[in-house]
């Protein structure tokens, strides 16, 4: 569909000894092709970039504001384009990569007026005597080189929360797309280039993880920043030396139920936050546990809402659940499955699969220590269980090698502020799911789920450092 394309090396199109297939999740037909990189093109890419600190770090802040404004309405003039190409690469159904489509624009948006607010501060320092007509003068300078690694759940949104706050940050960013979705990220590197952005200071470099050693080790690489496994994202950190490292490694997202929550609203939201992407998101709701009083009502209105999902070619509006990314991550879901109801957990609705597709299931009684419960499950699954006490509910929202976000439903303040308190984790939700994010917030987690945060104003925050001048105009009074 998209013939073989070629990766963009340090502001030039450019092609290499051998390409990768990209396949249809859904169908397994072939979507196209693209040239791969090879460790000497990143190392080309780092000297390029490095070389273009200074151009891009030049640009005033207009001139950066602009290149994302046309960005973002490059992306909104073909987003039917795009959507498609992330169902063919990703598998998820068309509904959601339209949605992924337009939060890409808006925070490409957000990026372009983040851009203009990266303003200095201008203070007094006169605190103590001898310090009359001293003045300090704080600039938020960019870093330099950054690289991005970025996964194949949100192959557009996700490539743009690296490169938007790197551009408005003036900062040079090379990018290493998932290897099953590259070609949206090639498509959208098109609109990069059509903006006008400085040579060098951008490179969308498909290719194996072993090829990408230059941007984990590369002394000139001033950041690294990640979305992926936990395995995977500690593993550069360790690598990665002196530079900085902001990390997004997903969780097991918990979510508790109230008896006093409107059930109606909370079981809408639960189904969706745990079924949408075929339950492939770092937040996707996993776990869910629910007051006994209204455990069985809760409950069957989670059962009936997920019996009317309809699975099936992710390109049909129609569709709600689509496949898995592929056999890999099927074969290990089924196997988790299989675990579970061989350890004596019940199945209230689902269960099935056929290849790649699985059928929305609901569990209950799964012991807490296997892979289903305590490591991501990545998969549309959720497991459900009660509590009597709320602050019991809280410990085990709690119990969790995880901390990205969490999910409540209460009209307690007093509930609320205990969650707060009592779960350590990036983001509390209240009356919505884990799996809820608006674009410019800050995003991140604690313990295995990361260190740093995204959004565009707070992912600026990690791509640039403070820089001081110190004025002294009183010394020719």
């Amino acid at each position: 569909m998209a013939g073989t394309m070629m990766h963009y090396l340090a502001g030039r199109w450019s092609k290499s000894a051998t390409t990768l297939g990209v396949l249809n999740p859904y169908d397994g037909g072939t979507v196209g092709e693209v040239y791969q990189a090879s460790a000497l093109d990143f190392l080309t890419a780092i000297d390029a970039a490095y070389a273009a600190r200074r151009p891009i770090a030049d640009l005033p802040a207009h001139e950066r504001s602009r290149v994302l404004m046309h960005v973002a309405a490059g992306l909104e003039n073909d987003a039917e384009q795009f959507a498609r190409m992330i169902t063919w690469e990703s598998g998820r159904v068309i509904r959601d990569t339209r949605a992924e489509v337009s939060r890409a624009v808006f925070t490409l948006r957000t990026a372009a007026e983040e851009a203009r607010r990266l303003a200095s501060e201008f203070f007094d320092l006169d605190w103590l005597p001898g310090t009359e007509g001293r003045y300090a003068l704080v600039r938020r300078v960019p870093v330099g080189v950054v690289a991005g690694i970025t996964p194949f759940n949100f192959p557009l949104n996700l490539v743009v929360h690296k490169i938007a706050p790197a551009v408005a940050a003036g900062c040079p960013i090379v990018i290493k797309p998932a290897s099953k979705t590259p070609i949206v990220a090639l498509m959208l590197t098109r609109l990069f280039d059509d903006a006008g952005m400085p040579g060098g200071a951008l490179s969308v470099l498909p290719a194996p993880a072993h090829q990408t050693d230059p941007l984990i080790e590369d002394e000139r690489v001033a950041l690294l920043t990640f979305t992926g496994s936990p395995a995977v994202g500690w593993g550069l950190h360790k690598r990665a030396g002196r530079k900085r490292v902001a990390l997004e490694l997903g969780g097991n997202a918990g979510c508790i139920v109230h008896d006093d929550a409107n059930l109606e609203w909370a079981a809408a939201r639960v189904v969706t936050g745990a079924f949408a992407q075929a339950g492939q998101s770092c937040i996707s709701v996993q776990r869910v546990f629910i007051h006994e009083s209204i455990y069985d009502d809760f409950a069957g209105r989670l059962v009936d809402r997920t019996r009317a999902l309809r699975l099936g070619d992710p390109t049909d509006v129609a569709t709600d659940v689509g496949p898995v990314v592929d056999d890999e991550a099927a074969d290990r879901i089924g196997a988790w499955l299989d675990q579970a109801t061989a350890a004596g957990a019940g199945v209230l609705v689902g269960g099935g699969r056929d290849g790649r597709m699985f059928e929305p299931t609901i569990l209950t009684d799964v012991p807490t220590d296997l892979n289903i419960c305590a490591r991501e499950a990545f998969a549309p699954v959720v497991l459900l269980a009660r509590y009597e006490r709320f602050e019991d509910a809280v410990a085990r929202v709690d119990d969790s090698r995880y901390g990205l976000q969490a999910g409540v439903f209460t009209h307690d303040m007093r509930r609320v502020k205990m969650a707060f308190r009592g779960i350590e984790v990036g983001g509390l939700v209240v009356n919505d799911v884990p799996t809820f994010r608006v674009d410019h917030m800050p995003y991140g987690g604690t313990r295995d789920s990361g260190t740093g945060r995204e959004g565009p104003r707070y992912a600026i925050e990690e791509m640039t450092e403070r820089k001081l001048l110190l004025l002294n105009l009183h010394a020719d009074d």
